[in-house]
C-alpha cells in the first residue's frame, strides 16, 4: 500500500512532461529541490528538510502528493512550464479554471490569510486531478475519416478527407492504401501544404493531396478499377523525445463501380431464446438491400420517454449472411431491475445514417408473481387447521392436569378420616 504511491511517483516523474528525465529518489537530492521549488516549499511546509537526519517514514508519506502534484504540473501540457507553487499564485487560477473551481468550492483564496495547512491538503488532490487532465488532454489524438465507404465510376475525381491533423506532432501527414497490404502513397507537410510523393508506390502519379483547415483531403483523378482499395491517414505522436508512434484514422473505402448508391433497410428484433440466461436479452439489427455493402452499426436507448443516449460499442458479434446478402449485429442486453428501456438500431452508410422504424423494449426484472386466490385459500385453511390443532393439545394438556389435580385430591382424603377416628 505504501509502495504504490511512491511508484506512482516515481512514473510520474520520469517524463510527466514529455521528456525522459531522471525519476525523483526516494533521498530528495539537494538538485531535485532546486530544480522544483514547488518541492522545497512543500517540505518547508512538513518542517523537515528531505534527505536530512530528522527525516522519518510519515515525513516521506505526507511528502509524496506534494511531490507527485509537482510533477504533474512541472509540464503537464508538454511544454516545460512554471511548476505550480504551494502559494497557489493568481497565475496558475487563471490558467488553470479547474484549480479556480476547486477554491472556491473549498470556500478559500489560495494564497490569503485564511489558508490553512487543512486547505491545502484538501486542495491537493483535486489541484494534481486538474493537471493531470491537462496532460491527458494534451495527449490526446486522433484522426477522423466520417467516410465510412465512397463510390465512384470510372473516370471521376474523388476527395477522402481526413481531420485531427493539427494534434499531430511530425510535420507531415501521411496516407496509405490497403488492399493486401498497407502500400505508402504520399505525404503532406500539414504546415506549407507541400506534397512528397518520392515513395515506391507504382501509382504514385494518380495521387494528390489538398491541406485544408484541421484536416487533409486524398484526391484521386481519373479513377480506374485498380484504385478499389482502403485508404487511411496517419501521422506520428510522440511519447517522448526519442520514442514516436503512428496514429492511423478508421479507414474510407473506394469503391469503383457503375452501380448506384442504395439505402439500406434496416429492422431490429428480439432474438428468440428457450430461456433468458441470467437476465440477458439478445437485440438482432439487420442491415439489406444496400449497395454497397459496407455499413457500421450502433444502439440507442431511451428510459421510459426520456432523451436518446447512444450505447457505447458492445460485445457483439456482427455476422453477414450470404444467401440474403443481409448484415446482422447481435447486442447483448441486460435487464435493469428497475426501470424498462426502449432500444433502436442506426446503421451508418454511404448513403447516410439509417435508423431501424420500430424500437424494441426490454422491460424491467418482472416482480415475483402475487399469490392466487386458491393459493391464498389454501394458506387460510392450513392455518386453520393448525390453529385447530394447537388448541386441541392445549384442551388435552388441560384435561390431564384436572385429572392428576383430582387424582390428587382423592388421594389426601383418606388420611385424614384415619386420623380423625384414632
Amino acid at each position: 500500500m505504501l509502495f504504490l504511491p511512491a511508484a506512482a511517483l516515481c512514473c510520474l516523474c520520469s517524463g510527466a512532461d514529455g521528456r525522459s528525465e531522471e525519476p525523483l529518489e526516494t533521498t530528495w537530492p539537494s538538485s531535485d529541490l532546486t530544480a522544483r521549488p514547488c518541492l522545497a516549499s512543500a517540505a518547508s511546509e512538513l518542517h523537515f528538510s528531505p534527505g536530512s537526519p530528522e527525516e522519518t517514514p510519515l515525513h516521506k508519506m505526507l511528502f509524496l502528493p506534494a511531490a507527485a502534484l509537482c510533477c504533474l504540473c512541472s509540464g503537464a501540457d508538454g511544454r516545460s512550464e512554471e511548476p505550480l507553487e504551494t502559494t497557489w499564485p493568481s497565475s496558475d487560477l487563471t490558467a488553470r479554471p479547474c484549480l479556480a473551481s476547486a477554491a472556491s468550492e473549498l470556500h478559500f483564496s489560495p494564497g490569503s490569510p485564511e489558508e490553512t495547512p487543512l486547505h491545502k491538503m484538501l486542495f491537493l488532490p483535486a489541484a494534481a486531478l486538474c493537471c493531470l487532465c491537462s496532460a491527458l488532454v494534451s495527449m490526446a489524438a486522433e484522426l477522423v475519416q466520417d467516410q465510412l465507404s465512397v463510390t465512384r465510376r470510372v473516370g471521376e475525381t474523388v476527395s477522402i478527407s481526413c481531420t485531427g491533423v493539427d494534434d499531430c506532432d511530425n510535420n507531415y501527414i501521411y496516407w496509405y492504401q490497403k488492399k493486401e497490404t498497407f502500400t505508402l502513397i504520399l505525404g503532406v507537410n500539414r504546415y506549407k501544404g507541400n506534397v512528397n510523393s518520392e515513395f515506391n508506390h507504382p501509382q504514385k502519379k494518380d495521387f494528390s493531396a489538398v491541406r485544408k483547415q484541421n484536416g487533409c483531403e486524398l484526391v484521386i483523378i481519373k479513377i480506374s478499377p485498380s484504385h478499389s482499395a482502403s485508404y487511411y491517414c496517419s501521422c506520428y505522436k510522440s511519447a517522448s523525445e526519442f520514442e514516436k508512434y503512428l496514429v492511423f484514422g478508421s479507414g474510407t473505402k473506394l469503391y469503383v463501380t457503375d452501380e448506384q448508391v442504395l439505402k439500406p433497410v434496416v429492422s431490429v428484433y428480439p432474438a428468440a431464446t428457450k430461456a433468458k440466461l441470467k437476465g440477458k436479452n439478445f437485440l438482432l439489427c439487420v442491415a439489406s438491400d444496400m449497395s454497397p455493402r459496407l455499413v457500421q452499426f450502433y444502439w440507442t436507448r431511451r428510459k421510459e420517454n426520456g432523451p436518446l443516449v447512444e450505447l457505447p460499442p458492445g460485445e457483439g458479434e456482427q455476422l453477414e449472411l450470404g444467401e440474403s446478402g443481409s448484415i446482422v449485429a447481435i447486442r447483448e442486453v441486460d435487464q435493469d431491475a428497475l426501470h424498462s428501456y426502449k432500444y433502436s438500431c442506426h446503421v451508418k452508410h454511404e448513403w447516410g445514417t439509417v435508423k431501424a422504424p420500430v424500437e424494441q423494449e426490454v422491460l424491467a426484472v418482472p416482480p415475483p408473481p402475487a399469490a392466487s386466490s386458491e393459493e391464498q385459500a389454501d394458506w387460510h385453511r392450513e392455518r386453520q387447521l393448525c390453529l385447530m390443532y394447537t388448541l386441541l393439545i392445549a384442551k388435552s394438556l388441560l384435561y390431564c392436569f384436572g385429572l392428576a389435580l383430582i387424582s390428587s385430591c382423592r388421594n389426601k382424603r383418606p388420611s385424614s378420616n384415619s386420623t380423625e377416628d384414632d
